[in-house]
């Protein structure tokens, strides 16, 4: 659907090569709950930094949610082994400010397509039995979930692509690069 009522007039885009600082600077920006809560556990600084490293490899496609060209939200959908693996994880972040506003379903959303997009079959998402708004999210799109070892995993299976699915996500993406050059830019004018 693509609804895009975001808070602030911040909207969603793909995050392309070389905007992994961007990503990076946003799981720094968590705060300590939220950390928590993405990577399921009190993780240093230095394993986040590591692990914005690797966002821009292949199997890993991440959607930003960005306000004023700054990365407040993100979701990381990433291929289980080898990048032909039907299974994927989604993880998601969002800032504090802008939680509890629908941002994490738009970010959903364009998750579910590009998985479909890319042939995955089986998507989890993990997180803490205690993460309320992740099970909330999950259960919005219909996934089953299961608690276990005090955790709770919900398993969404992505219908098949479509020519349509194919079509909606490349134009989703031109738009994307689009804006992306257009931030750059204004980067650049207001640097000068």
């Amino acid at each position: 659907m693509m609804h895009e009522h975001l808070p602030d007039g911040g909207l969603i885009r793909k995050l392309w090569a070389g905007e992994t600082d961007a990503y990076r600077d946003h799981l720094l920006r968590l705060d300590t709950d939220s950390r928590h809560r993405r990577f399921s556990g009190a993780v240093a600084d230095e394993v986040v930094i590591r692990h914005a490293a690797t966002a821009s490899g292949p199997g890993v496609v991440v959607h930003g949610f960005f306000v004023d060209g700054i990365l407040r939200g993100a979701a990381e959908l990433r291929r289980n082994g080898s990048m032909f693996s039907q299974e994927a994880e989604a993880a998601f972040s969002i800032e504090q400010p802008w939680q509890s506003h629908g941002v994490g379903t738009e970010l959903l959303e364009r998750t579910l397509l590009s998985a479909r997009n890319r042939g995955i079959k089986s998507l989890q998402m993990q997180c803490l039995a205690n993460n309320q708004r992740m099970q909330q999210l999950a259960r919005k799109f219909e996934a089953g979930l299961s608690f276990d070892f005090g955790g709770v995993v919900g398993e969404v299976d992505p219908p098949r692509s479509t020519v349509l699915s194919l079509m909606r996500e490349a134009m989703v993406d031109s738009h994307s690069v689009a804006t992306a050059i257009f931030e750059a830019q204004s980067r650049l004018f207001k640097a000068a």
